[in-house]
Parts: C-alpha cells; structure tokens; sequence
C-alpha cells in the first residue's frame, strides 16, 4: 500500500533499511521507523492542532510502542499519549510520555484499575457507571479526583465488530449528572470511534455519523449548563482532517498512523506527513519456484480490504537501485505467518536476499520487533535499539 510512496517520499529509510539489514543490524521481522520523519510528521500534526484549538494525543500502539519513536514524537510536541489498552498505557509512560487518555478503545481490566490511576491520567473513558466506580475508587487511593469521557452511541453510528458500548447519546445529560455523583470521578467529555474513515471510493477521508452523534451531545451538554466539555473524536487521524473535526466541535484528536504517514489517505494522495515506517526481512530459502520470506509482522492492517501486497527484493551487497518489486502472496489471515512467499517468475532472487514491504502496520498485535534510525535527515544515520511489540526494551 505504502511501498511506491515510500520509494517516492522517502527512499534514503529504504536505502539505510537496506544498508543495516545486509551488515546484521536489523534482523528480518522488525518495523524499522524514521525517527526525524515522525518528529516532523509530528511538528507539522501538532502546529495545525494548536491553530484549532485541539489537544493530540499520540498513539504508538502500531509502532510497537517504540520508546525511542515516542521520544521523537514528543520532540514534535506532542508529549501526551492516549493508551488503546493498559498495556500500551504502561509502555508509553515507561518511554516518558505523560498519560493523556487511558479507557479507549479498551477499558481498564477491574483488578487493573489502581495501576491505571498511578498514571494519573487527564482523561479516563469508561463505557458504564461500573467503570466509572472503578476509575474513581482507584483515583481517590491517589488522592485525586478523575475526569471521565462517556463513550457514547447512537443509532446509524459505525462501529467495527466487536468495538461496541458505550452510553446511549440521546441521554448523555442524565449520564452527566450520573458520572458526577460518583465518588472520585468528574464527567469530562464524550468520545466515539470511528470519528473519521477513509471511503475508498472516493479517495477522501471522511466524517462518520459518530461525529455528527458527539456534536449534538456537545450541543446538549451545553444547553444544560455545562461549560468546559471534552469531545475526544479519534479515527484516522491525520493533519488534514483537523479543520474538519475542530468544526464539529472536537477539542481531542489522536494521531496514530498520521504520524508515520500512513493513513489510508496517505496511500491515496500526497500529505503533509511523510511516510516514516518499512518492514524489513529477508529471503530464507527457496522452494518449488518460491522464494519464502521471513514473516512475524505480517498482519496488514485490513482497513482498506483486501489488498494485493508487492515487495522490494534487494540481492546481498545491492542498493535500493538494485532491487526489484514483486508480488507477494501472503500467509491467509487464520494462519501463523512463519513465512510469505514470493514466486520467481525468472528473477534471480538467492537465501540472505533483502526483503522490504511498505503496509500499513499494527505492531502490537505481531511477533514483529521495532528499531528507530536518527539522523536520516542530516545523511548521519544512526540505529536505536531493537524492541519487541510490548514497547519494553530487550
């Protein structure tokens, strides 16, 4: 999906991908990030959100929660990370990012609750008034009151299966009152995702009904007297689409893919956000007229279907000039991806061969590892250390 755009946008991470898989500093398997192109991404994400009037959030969950990548993305200055889970919560606060958002998409686990609140998070989202005790028992153990995102839903709202819960929205000012007489907690704002999606029609990315469902809540809350609310409206998130999301009245956006530029928007026309992140392994044998590539990352992020995924193949001792695109049949989806396979068709690819993919990655759910290069921009490459999904340093 990304792989022409990276050759396009970035070649010199392909070419030092290249150049660190074939001297064995970057192992097959491992997302190898741009760390100058995220600070960049990053800048450019967070100007536009402070001209809106709009707090990011980063999230590094398809990152692997890489530590020395959310450093880079705090030298952009966003400096606060929303958690998918409390995992990735734990991983980017170990990296040195402050606790922006933490509930959302998934709710914080009953017996995880105190280690929640000793993130002392801004906002904590929770989906019923059960979560919402939870969260203010564990806050008041820290001696501090929590503020609370409803997640709401109302009807004709798109979700993804299994995404579902939430508050009914056509009630929220009841749920208001309901979160503020719980003990600990303060209600805070509304939330929903998907806000935006790519519509891949039209090329554009666009406003779900989520977002239409989160004004008029803003519009209720505010007709009740309530000044101050929150409205938290993730979903691929990319410079682009702030004016869109600030209009509906979204004071939270969190960036995700926008900052590695690669959003399904990105795939379709130019950004301002430069593609930041390659998939590196390498050729590990050869059979039936098949060369088998090394896999353990290869879950490509399904959100513009069913796509058909090439490569570049780069003989040991080339360069980017050297390689050739292939086509790549990937493992099925219910499979483990111990290898893809690329067919000859009369290329000469030969065991050790470079292999880099350019898809929309979701690292976390992989056995992929993750290492940042520095210095790109200034033709002084540097490499960071190899860490694995759970964003932890090995």
């Amino acid at each position: 999906m990304f792989l022409n755009l990276l050759m396009r946008r970035n070649p010199a991470l392909l070419q030092q991908a290249i150049a660190f898989h074939q001297d064995g500093r970057v192992p097959p398997n491992t997302n190898v990030l741009d760390l100058d192109a995220i600070t960049l991404n990053a800048r450019a994400f967070n100007a536009e959100a402070s001209r809106l009037g709009l707090t990011p959030f980063a999230m590094t969950k398809q990152i692997g929660r890489n530590p020395d990548a959310a450093l880079a993305i705090a030298a952009g200055g966003i400096t606060r990370f929303v958690g998918v889970d409390l995992d990735d919560c734990l991983a980017a606060h170990a990296a040195g990012l402050e606790a922006g958002h933490v509930g959302h998409l998934v709710q914080i686990p009953s017996h995880s609750a105190e280690r929640a609140a000793e993130l002392h998070p801004e906002y904590w989202t929770v989906f019923s008034i059960d979560k919402a005790v939870e969260a203010g028992r564990a806050a008041l153990k820290q001696g501090r009151v929590q503020k609370v995102l409803a997640r709401i839903h109302a009807p004709g709202d798109r979700f993804y299966p299994g995404h579902e819960g939430g508050f009914e929205a056509s009630g929220i000012k009841q749920v208001a009152d309901q979160l503020d007489a719980v003990a600990g907690v303060e209600f805070g704002g509304v939330v929903t995702f998907p806000a935006t999606l790519f519509d891949s029609e039209a090329g554009k990315a666009k406003s779900t009904p989520n977002l239409a469902t989160l004004t008029r809540a803003l519009e209720d809350l505010r007709a009740a007297g309530r000044k101050d609310v929150q409205v938290n409206a993730p979903g691929t998130t990319s410079t682009s689409v702030l004016s869109t999301l600030a209009e509906a009245g979204a004071t939270q956006v969190e960036p995700g893919h926008g900052l590695t530029g690669t959003t399904p928007l990105h795939a379709a026309e130019d950004q301002i956000e430069v593609p930041a992140v390659t998939y590196v392994s390498e050729v590990s044998h050869i059979h039936n007229d098949r060369a088998y590539v090394f896999g353990g990352g290869l879950y490509v992020d399904p959100v513009l279907g069913s796509t058909a995924t090439h490569a570049l193949v780069v003989p040991s001792g080339g360069e980017l000039a050297d390689a050739v695109e292939l086509p790549v049949e990937m493992p099925a989806p219910e499979a483990i991806d111990y290898y893809a396979t690329i067919p000859l068709e009369g290329n000469r690819i030969a065991t050790g061969d470079t292999v880099l993919f350019g898809f929309r990655v979701q690292a976390f759910v992989t056995r992929s590892h993750t290492m940042g290069i520095s210095g790109l921009s200034t033709n002084n490459p540097s490499l960071a250390a190899r860490v694995p999904a759970t964003g932890l340093s090995l």
